[in-house]
């Protein structure tokens, strides 16, 4: 029998703090252009489900708190826990060589279980997903997965990565027998009580919201096309609730049975070489890690099409926060949203981990050069006034403002708005810029201007 999830201990009585968080959730969405949201606030004691909106404002379906959401990358959790869950009943180490279930990464043997889950492998980002529909998992992993594109010593530093996930959502299948859907289904989301729910996935008849862009042209939000490719499903194609997400962090900070107490422990344990820059304070076996006030919380956020969603959960207080929205304008209003929290409930909840310098910037011409992850280039340019501009597969140059310890923040060209970006790495034997890292993904110096 599947385990009550936090949909069945809802707490549906009127309070202040319940229409303070009402309120703000419709002001928001709003404000954002944001068809539809979901807000889930486990205080451990009670649990507060919000939702407001529409799942779909092209046929006006009604965004309610079952309503599943594409949650992109937060989908890695589920892979994560699914592969420790395995490694709690002794079918594998997190600490294995992952090809020897997986003779697609032979080309890289000291690539292990702990690397994969926490973005350490070195492995490239992976095609985008138009490419990788167009092959199989294993040709994939083959193509992606080699020395010649390795990004660094495994275990050496850390780069955000779906192949590594899709690698890990194929030692599930190799290890279960299962596809990796049976496989989740049948470890994590039914003992949580949730009801299975995959991009593409044809049998669920479970409702389920789109993801909106806007049209600059009209002004008006459409529906987004799901892009992700099928073998890419274990870095990004679950749909779920608030209420579900929530559930999973009950299981992170060891608050189901579903999920042993010292495996999430485990997940949760900050892996050294794991320093993911903008995107968190730091990562374990699978969840993000965010510093706020001394504690640590973990989660994941995850964009799919035209869809944001965040999680959050802290284990000494087993607080546990779950937002989803269906517009790109979601991000914003989850970070609003998380400001909004700590006035109302008194929790501050880490929402964006990164912070924009206000110091001022200095030249680092010695950046310039060009650097690759896999197949995508990264161009460091010096601009005619000597700023350093960013250049991705030959996308329009953004500025770039460095600083002394290497950090950078992009600069919008049109407002010029700073944003956080990344850093730089030097070699530690030669000193020499070698790598850089935006937004988590680390890329190779292959030349120099």
């Amino acid at each position: 029998m599947p385990y009550p999830t936090a949909a069945l201990v809802t707490d549906r009585r009127p309070s202040p703090v319940r229409e303070a968080l009402q309120h703000r959730l419709e002001h928001l969405a709003r404000t954002h252009r944001v068809p539809g949201a979901q807000l889930v606030v486990d205080f451990g004691t009670h649990v507060l489900s919000l939702h407001t909106g529409t799942a779909d404002a092209g046929t006006g379906a009604p965004f309610t708190a079952e309503t599943a959401v594409p949650i992109g990358s937060v989908t890695k959790v589920c892979t994560a826990v699914a592969v420790m869950l395995l490694a709690d009943d002794g079918d594998l180490s997190p600490d294995d060589e992952v090809a020897t279930f997986l003779p697609e990464l032979r080309a890289l043997p000291e690539v292990t279980v702990r690397h994969l889950l926490s973005h350490t492998a070195g492995l490239p980002t992976g095609p985008d997903s138009d490419t990788a529909a167009g092959t199989t998992a294993a040709h994939y992993l083959s193509a992606v997965c080699t020395a010649e594109d390795a990004l660094f010593a495994p275990g050496t530093a850390f780069s955000y990565s779906n192949a590594g996930y899709v690698a890990a959502g194929r030692l599930v299948e190799a290890v279960t027998g299962m596809s990796w859907q049976e496989a989740v289904g049948t470890l994590l989301l039914d003992p949580l009580g949730i009801e299975p729910c995959f991009l593409g996935d044809t049998y669920s008849d479970r409702p389920a919201a789109a993801g909106h862009a806007l049209n600059t042209a009209s002004g008006r939000l459409r529906a987004a096309h799901q892009n992700l490719a099928p073998l890419e499903a274990p870095a990004g194609a679950v749909q779920a609730s608030a209420l579900d997400l929530a559930a999973l962090g009950k299981a992170l900070v060891g608050r189901s049975a579903v999920l042993p107490p010292a495996a999430a422990a485990q997940m949760r344990r900050r892996e050294a070489a794991a320093d993911p820059g903008v995107l968190a304070s730091g990562w374990g076996l699978g969840p993000a890690l965010f510093r706020q006030d001394g504690r640590w919380w973990c989660g994941h956020d995850g964009n799919a099409q035209g869809t944001s969603c965040h999680l959050r959960a802290e284990p000494e207080s087993g607080v546990v926060i779950a937002f989803t929205g269906n517009a790109k304008g979601a991000t914003a209003m989850w970070q609003d949203l998380a400001a909004d929290l700590t006035r109302i409930t008194g929790m501050r909840v880490p929402a964006a981990p990164a912070r924009v310098r206000h110091d001022r910037p200095v030249p680092l011409p010695e950046a310039a050069g060009t650097y690759r992850n896999g197949a995508t280039e990264y161009r460091i340019k010096l601009d005619g006034d000597g700023v350093p501009t960013l250049s991705v597969d030959g996308d329009c140059p953004i500025p770039l403002a460095c600083y002394p310890d290497l950090a950078c923040d992009l600069i919008d060209p049109d407002t010029g708005r700073r944003e956080p970006g990344g850093r730089f790495h030097r070699d530690p034997a030669t000193g020499v810029i070698d790598r850089v890292q935006i937004s988590g993904r680390t890329a190779r110096r292959t030349a120099t201007p």
